[in-house]
């Protein structure tokens, strides 16, 4: 995360370095009229994000497509479509056969990956890299929070660009985004530190999936896209059945799943959107779930309603879900140790994958 934003965030004697005049030129930021971001898997959790900040930031509407749907859905767009296209391998069938699509109306084409050289380098007009470094497991952790990242980086940019966010905010929020790497690193120290208390709050965690046959994972805004992740983390390395739903979806069906055997792990968040997600967590304890919370360690609240909370540290809401990420990634791979699977090589999955 540090090598990804650095140089490239704005601050009070640098300007923002994201892309150069030429690529600029390419890109025709001022001239976009929509976004879209195709993406599969863990990038797609990371374009649900993207979307967020760049509606935010940008005030452009923004679609997130799955890129194997995408490219048979006869896209509609134009040379003021920007397409975004997310690839930690940059050799991802779907996602390229998604940007085809996009070049065949005219839309502009970015794509953010983890990988130089790889196919979608040389497809895309302008490339953002990713700075993670290899990443040896299956399930993607280092490179999410990587895109993440960049995606936010670029959601201010075009905020910037467009004329949508005023100088001082863009430097407030550029302060924000450069305390992230270090509220992740007090995160994982807080998780995974040496003493005993650490050690036994994942393990407590981990006790509850035990006997489970299937696992909820819920948030609100922001959380919401981090609630997926953690679901699919679970999924894919522990192969136990996982969903990632609204908090505020839960009475629309899913709540006929929780019981005693099914854990409900819930993305508390910050702002507005707390109160609303700790009332929906209270009616999951009273349909007998066993609540995990991520939360931070001094909310009395979270704490009351959830059997463990997995404590994150106080921070800026962009760095919200950042921080959130990483217990639902140690909660995963906690699971699946306790359960003696090969956590860097879970079955029929592959770290690229390059057919349809």
């Amino acid at each position: 995360m540090r090598a990804t934003l650095s140089g490239r965030l704005l601050g009070p004697e640098s300007s923002m370095e994201l892309f150069s005049e030429e690529e600029l030129e390419l890109l025709d930021l001022a001239g976009i009229e929509r976004v879209i971001i195709v993406a599969c898997g863990s990038a797609y959790h990371a374009g649900l994000l993207g979307k967020g900040a760049i509606e935010r930031f940008a005030r452009l509407p923004v679609e997130v497509a799955i890129a194997s749907e995408y490219r048979y859905a006869r896209p509609v767009g134009d040379e003021r479509t920007l397409v975004v296209a997310v690839s930690q391998s940059g050799e991802t069938t779907d996602t390229l056969a998604a940007l085809e699509a996009a070049k065949g109306f005219g839309g502009r084409i970015l794509a953010v990956t983890n990988t130089r050289g790889s196919l979608i380098t040389r497809e895309a007009e302008v490339v953002l890299m990713t700075e993670a470094g290899p990443e040896v497991g299956v399930a993607a952790t280092k490179t999410f929070l990587a895109q993440v990242a960049a995606l936010k980086l670029f959601a201010l940019e075009l905020g910037r660009i467009r004329g949508a966010v005023g100088e001082g905010e863009l430097l407030k929020l550029g302060r924000d985004l450069r305390m992230a790497p270090e509220k992740v690193q007090q995160t994982l120290e807080m998780m995974v530190g040496r003493s005993h208390y650490h050690d036994d709050v994942l393990e407590e965690a981990a006790s509850l999936f035990e006997e489970a046959r299937c696992a909820l994972f819920l948030g609100r805004g922001s959380s919401y896209p981090v609630a997926l992740e953690g679901a699919l983390k679970l999924k894919e390395i522990s192969y136990l059945p996982a969903e990632g739903h609204p908090a505020g979806e839960m009475k629309h069906g899913p709540i006929a799943l929780v019981d005693e055997h099914c854990p409900v792990v819930a993305v508390v968040g910050e702002g507005f959107i707390r109160e609303k997600t700790l009332s929906n967590i209270e009616e999951t304890v009273a349909r007998g779930a066993k609540v995990v919370a991520v939360a931070r360690q001094d909310d009395e609240a979270a704490r009351r309603l959830s059997r463990v909370v997995l404590p994150i540290p106080q921070a800026p809401e962009e760095v919200g879900a950042f921080i959130s990420s990483v217990p639902l990634q140690l909660l995963a791979y906690r699971v699946a140790k306790e359960r003696g699977l090969d956590v860097d090589k879970p079955r029929n999955l592959a770290k690229s994958v390059t057919v349809e």
